[in-house]
């Protein structure tokens, strides 16, 4: 049986490859239609876009993190929150 911080350090390691993965894939497609872009109107500037973690979300992505840790770490700090560490 896989003990929990085996556990912990597999779902980090997952959530972070995840993500690393996605903001790479996001990265490369804007950079691909920024040079499309380019290619096809040159000469004009293309609209400003809000950045991929704008303020807003930012604020999104950090309360839906910190809801998905607190429902997956809420049992294991019980837990050792029960046996006083």
């Amino acid at each position: 049986m896989i003990s929990v911080l085996a556990q912990e350090r597999l779902l980090g390691a997952t959530l972070g490859s995840a993500l690393t993965g996605f903001i790479v894939f996001e990265q490369r497609k804007r950079i691909y239609e920024s040079i499309a872009d380019r290619d096809s109107e040159p000469g004009i500037q293309s609209q400003v876009k809000e950045r991929m973690f704008g303020k807003k979300s930012r604020l999104e992505f950090a309360s839906v993190w910190n809801k998905a840790v607190d429902q997956t770490f809420g049992p294991v700090i019980e837990f050792l929150s029960s046996r006083k560490w």
